[in-house]
C-alpha cells in the first residue's frame, strides 16, 4: 500500500476540507511594534515561515481575534510549567477537534507503506530565537543524541524500534527528512503527536556548545566545572530539556517562551515572535501575548478559580469542586463553568502490581480470581451517589461509547456488586482461612492487608477507597491506604514495592481503528499492573523482567500483529480481543466513569469550546483545542 497524506495539510490549513489557504497580507503584533521599530526584531514577514500554517477560524465556527492580554492559570507543582509545552501543543503532527492526525510544525508527510516517512519541514521556519528550524536539528538529534551511548544510555527511543531494528534517517536536503524502517511502523505519526512528544529534534545550534563532539575542550571543560556536574553528558542531558520547559535559554517552536528560571511563584511565557501559524486575517498567533501560571497548592487551586484568580483552569479541579465553582458564578464573580466530557477510561483504577517484589502477594494477585473477587467486592453505584451525585457510570475500566470498539459487556465485566460471588472465588483461589475479625489469611500466615497507594491529590479516590475498605471488609480484605507525593508513588511503582496502586484508567478512552494498542500490551511502565514487564520492553531488555503469564504474552502478540496489519478491520479486530482479555483478566479494576470534567473560564476569555473532551492522549488537555487561538475580548482582561 502507497499513501501520500499532503492532504493533511489541507485538513488543517483550511479546517473545513476547502482549498489551501494562501497566506494573507501579514499584519504586525502591537506586542512587537516597538522591538521592530527599533530593529530589535524583524518584521513579521521576515519572522513567519514561507508557507505558515494559515488557520481559517471562521471555518471551525470560532472568531477572529484581537491581540494581547496575559492569561493566568494554576499548576501545583513547579515542574508543572511542562504543561505549557502540553497545552501549546505544537507538535510535528498534530489532531484536529474531531481528532484527525494532521501536520503541524511539518508542512507535510509521505508515507510509504507505513515504512517509509518523509517529513517536509516548513520552508523558512525558525526556532523562537529567530535562528533556522532545519534538518539539521533532526539529523543532530538522531546522530549526536538518541546514538550516543553517554547521551542516551539505552539507546534511542523505543518507538523507533521496530521488529528489534531502528530506522535509516537521513536528510536529503535543508526542508526534509527522511525515517525508512524495514518493516511497518503504523504509530510513528501518533506518538509524534502525544501529549508529551519525543521531540525528535534538537536546536543543534544551541547545543552543540555542550557536546563533546562539537565544542572546545577548554570551553566544554569550564562549562561542566561551573555547572557542577561530573560530565560533559550530565551537562548537555541538564541542558536539553524540551519538555521539562524549565531552561530559558533552550529556544523553542512552542507558542510561548518560557522567560523565568529557578523555583518561583509565578512563571512568565512571553509569545514567540517566530511562531509558524496566523490566521487567515494574516495576523499571528497565538493572540494572547503572555501566560503567567502560578504555582500553588493543590488544595487551593478550586478555591483560587471560585475567587476569580485564573483565566483558564482544568488541571487540579475534580467533579467535587462543581458546587463551589457554580457558587463563585452566583455570587458574580468573572467566570463561567463549563462541563467537558472525560476522556479517560475510567476516573478511579485499582491497579495490582503483578510484579510486586513480595512474592506472596505477587502469586496472590497473579491468581484471576482473586482480582476478579475484588472487582465484585466494590460497590460502585454507592460510590457513583455518594461522590458524583448519579452523574458518572459505574463500570470496569473499558473504553468509552465514543469509541469504536466500546462493548457493554467489557463495561460489565465482573463490575456488579456481588459480595457472595466474591466470597466463593476467594475461597477457590486457596484464601479460605480467617483471622478473629474475620480477615483472610495469606499463604504464609500474615492477614489480607492490602495496601493501596495513592497520590494524595484527589480527595474523591481517598473517599471512594473509604467505601471500598466497608464493603471489601466483608469479603475478608483489610484496604490499608497510603498516601504518597506522586513522584515517590511513581518510583515505588516501577520499583515493584507497591502491592496496589490507584490512579485513572487508560488516558485514551476514545480509541480508534487508528489508534495504537500498544496501552493494552505490557510495553510500557506507566502501566501499574505490570511496571517490570514495561521497563523490560521499553529497554529492550536492558532491565525489567519478561512477561510470564500468558494472558500479558497474548497483549504483547496482539500489539505486535496490531503495527503489521495490513487494513482497518483486522486491526479492529485485534483491538476487540485485546480489550476482552483485558475485561476478563480485570488487569486493572475500574470504578466508573465519564464523570464531566469542570472547566473555569474567565467571562472575557473567547474562542475556548463550550463542550469538549478533557483528555491527556489523545488530546493534550486544552491542546487539541488549540489554545493559541484563544483571546481575551479586546486584547486584553
Amino acid at each position: 500500500m502507497f499513501r501520500i497524506v499532503r492532504a493533511l495539510a489541507v485538513m488543517l490549513a483550511s479546517v473545513a476540507g476547502g482549498a489551501v489557504l494562501a497566506a494573507p497580507q501579514l499584519k504586525e503584533t502591537p506586542y512587537w511594534t516597538e522591538r521592530v521599530s527599533k530593529g530589535e526584531l524583524p518584521p513579521v514577514a521576515e519572522r513567519v515561515p514561507a508557507e505558515p500554517l494559515v488557520v481559517d477560524l471562521e471555518a471551525k465556527g470560532r472568531t477572529f481575534g484581537t491581540p494581547g492580554g496575559t492569561l493566568t492559570t494554576l499548576v501545583s507543582r513547579d515542574r508543572d510549567i511542562r504543561m505549557m509545552v502540553v497545552y501549546g501543543y505544537a507538535r510535528l503532527m498534530g489532531y484536529d477537534e474531531q481528532y484527525h492526525l494532521v501536520p503541524d510544525l511539518l508542512a507535510s508527510v509521505d508515507i510509504e507503506d507505513d515504512k517509509v516517512f518523509t517529513l517536509h519541514l516548513r520552508k523558512g521556519h525558525k526556532w523562537s530565537d529567530g535562528a533556522p528550524f532545519t534538518s539539521a536539528d533532526f539529523a543532530y538529534f538522531w546522530e549526536d543524541v538518541a546514538n550516543n551511548a553517554e547521551l542516551s544510555p539505552s539507546g534511542p527511543p523505543d518507538f523507533l524500534r521496530i521488529e528489534g531494528k531502528y530506522p535509516t534517517v537521513t536528510t536529503p536536503d535543508e526542508t526534509t527528512v527522511v525515517y525508512a524502517w524495514e518493516a511497518p511502523n503504523p504509530l510513528f505519526l501518533q506518538t509524534l503527536a502525544q501529549a508529551r512528544p519525543p521531540f525528535i529534534y534538537r536546536p543543534a545550534h544551541v547545543l552543540k556548545k555542550y557536546h563533546v563532539k562539537y565544542a572546545d575542550p577548554a570551553e566544554l571543560a569550564a562549562e561542566v566545572a561551573e555547572a557542577r556536574v561530573k560530565s560533559w553528558a550530565a551537562l548537555h542531558n541538564g541542558v536539553d530539556n524540551m519538555y521539562d520547559f524549565d531552561n530559558p535559554e533552550l529556544p523553542t517552536l512552542q507558542p510561548w517562551v518560557n522567560k523565568s528560571d529557578g523555583k518561583k511563584i509565578r512563571h512568565k511565557f512571553e509569545r514567540n515572535p517566530y511562531y509558524h501559524r496566523i490566521d487567515s486575517h494574516g495576523v499571528q498567533l497565538p493572540y494572547i501575548d503572555a501566560v503567567e501560571m502560578e504555582i500553588v497548592s493543590g488544595g487551593l487551586i478550586a478555591a483560587k478559580a471560585n475567587a476569580g484568580e485564573t483565566d483558564l483552569q482544568g488541571r487540579g479541579l475534580d467533579f467535587r469542586d462543581i458546587p463551589i465553582l457554580r457558587k463563585g458564578e452566583a455570587d458574580g464573580k468573572p467566570y463561567r463553568t463549563l462541563l467537558w466530557a472525560n476522556g479517560v477510561a475510567s476516573q478511579i483504577a485499582i491497579y495490582p502490581n503483578l510484579n510486586c517484589a513480595d512474592s506472596v502477594w505477587r502469586d496472590v494477585l497473579r491468581d484471576v480470581r482473586v482480582r476478579r473477587a475484588l472487582s465484585l467486592g466494590i460497590d460502585r453505584v454507592a460510590i457513583n451517589r455518594a461522590l458524583y451525585f448519579k452523574m458518572a457510570k459505574p463500570g470496569a475500566m473499558a473504553v468509552l461509547p465514543q469509541s469504536a470498539f466500546y462493548d457493554e459487556e467489557n463495561t460489565k465485566a465482573w463490575a456488579n456488586f456481588d459480595a457472595a460471588q466474591a466470597n466463593l472465588l476467594l475461597d477457590e483461589a486457596g484464601l479460605d482461612k480467617r483471622q478473629g475479625d474475620g480477615t483472610r489469611l495469606l499463604p504464609d500466615g500474615r492477614p489480607m492487608e492490602l495496601i493501596i497507594e495513592t497520590a494524595g491529590e484527589r480527595q474523591e479516590v481517598e473517599n471512594a477507597l473509604q467505601i471500598v475498605t466497608d464493603t471489601w471488609r466483608d469479603i475478608g480484605v483489610k484496604l490499608v491506604m497510603r498516601p504518597l507525593d506522586r513522584d515517590i508513588l511513581r518510583n515505588r511503582i516501577y520499583a515493584g514495592t507497591t502491592m496496589a496502586s490507584v490512579w485513572y484508567g487508560w488516558d485514551n478512552g476514545i480509541p480508534q481503528s487508528y489508534t495504537s494498542p500498544d496501552f493494552l500490551a505490557p510495553r510500557q511502565q506507566e502501566f501499574f499492573a505490570w511496571p517490570k514487564w514495561g521497563q523490560y520492553y521499553q529497554t529492550n531488555g536492558g532491565s525489567g523482567e519478561p512477561p510470564d503469564m500468558e494472558a500479558p504474552k497474548r497483549l504483547l502478540e496482539l500489539s505486535h500483529d496490531w503495527e503489521k496489519a495490513g487494513d482497518d478491520a483486522a486491526r479492529a479486530e485485534i483491538w476487540r480481543e485485546m480489550l476482552k482479555i483485558h475485561a476478563d483478566n480485570v488487569f486493572g479494576i475500574g470504578i466508573l466513569s465519564e464523570a464531566p470534567q469542570p472547566i473555569v473560564v474567565s467571562n472575557n476569555l473567547k474562542n475556548v469550546p463550550l463542550q469538549a473532551i478533557w483528555a491527556w492522549d489523545p488530546g493534550a488537555h486544552f491542546g487539541v483545542h488549540r489554545m493559541d487561538e484563544f483571546y481575551f475580548e479586546g486584547g486584553r482582561k
